[in-house]
């Protein structure tokens, strides 16, 4: 066998979830709810924020890209998923699989830049309130959100380059639900310790750094809500950042437990359940969550409700 044939994969075998066919098809189902669910939940919030004046805000301008990830990253994994859970043949083209592992790699690590820019809104937000709309500007939230998106996508295409620049030799058998970091450096045929440390930096300054700074961000936050003397004061100031801990929350623990320790991490069935909480929950759950703990949305989604409700009176009359 040519040494291209050891080192030329030209398609991985996804392995999935399961090889039984009614648990495939009720999967499929739930599945396919929920992505329909989390698409048409984060384009509504998107449609909102941009339709009602009172939430062009700096805190809406994050939400509206946070949206915008989340159904980016869903859309990177769930329908490809989707499709090998019908299928018999669970093949994906390398250049496919390479593609798959940059969308969902680059939008994973732009959503935990953007919790942190979040995060020191919210800072600016209760410890400095006065200043804040001087401090959060247009120029500033922009070039923020320029730099989650161009972080994300630069440590994406270096991790991608150096995964499929390993020899895979003969093996193609993804042990996962999508071509997944991990799963997919577990197929060389070399030692990958080099990749392994790679994984570990890029862990450290996408996942560590920007949840430190959330740390610190709710440190000062929380120490500022203690000295307001009333408690309406302190409960408002709380709730204005309720709905973002609860997102930091959800995001943060499961990718630092996966990435940090790429060799005592979680097990494979483990990874392919982070990997599906990431991919279909946590997408789904984060409209809902910034929809029903937070007074402004509910007012937003209010008021929406009420002009639709007077159009079709009128189309009615």
């Amino acid at each position: 066998m040519g040494t291209d044939n050891q080192t030329w994969v030209r398609e991985f075998i996804l392995l999935g979830l399961s090889s039984g066919w009614d648990t495939r098809v009720s999967l499929f189902v739930l599945f396919s709810i929920t992505y329909l669910v989390t698409v048409l939940g984060n384009f509504l919030i998107v449609l909102l924020i941009r339709l009602d004046s009172r939430l062009h805000t700096p805190m809406y301008f994050f939400l509206t890209n946070l949206s915008v990830v989340d159904v980016s990253y869903a859309t990177s994994i769930v329908p490809q998923m989707l499709v090998h859970l019908l299928a018999e043949h669970k093949a994906i083209p390398h250049v496919s699989c390479a593609a798959q592992l940059f969308f969902s790699l680059g939008l994973g690590g732009i959503e935990f830049v953007l919790l942190a820019v979040m995060a020191y809104d919210r800072y600016v937000a209760v410890c400095d309130p006065l200043r804040y709309s001087v401090v959060m500007h247009g120029g500033l939230c922009n070039r923020l959100a320029v730099t989650s998106w161009v972080s994300g996508s630069v440590n994406s295409l270096m991790q991608t380059a150096i995964t499929f620049q390993l020899p895979m030799c003969t093996h193609k058998l993804i042990d996962h639900i999508s071509c997944e970091l991990l799963a997919v450096v577990r197929l060389a045929c070399v030692d990958t310790s080099s990749n392994e440390i790679a994984i570990m930096v890029s862990s450290i300054v996408l996942l560590m750094t920007p949840f430190c700074l959330v740390l610190l961000s709710y440190v000062q936050i929380i120490s500022t809500i203690l000295k307001i003397q009333s408690t309406e004061g302190r409960k408002k100031a709380f709730q204005t950042c309720a709905s973002h801990l609860t997102v930091v929350v959800l995001c943060y623990g499961m990718a630092i437990v996966t990435y940090i320790q790429p060799r005592s991490g979680p097990s494979v069935l483990q990874e392919k359940l982070i990997s599906l909480f990431y991919a279909i929950l946590t997408p789904m759950l984060n409209p809902m969550i910034y929809s029903l703990r937070n007074k402004e949305v509910k007012g937003a989604w209010q008021k929406l409700l009420r002009k639709l409700s007077g159009f079709t009176s009128k189309l009615a009359i």
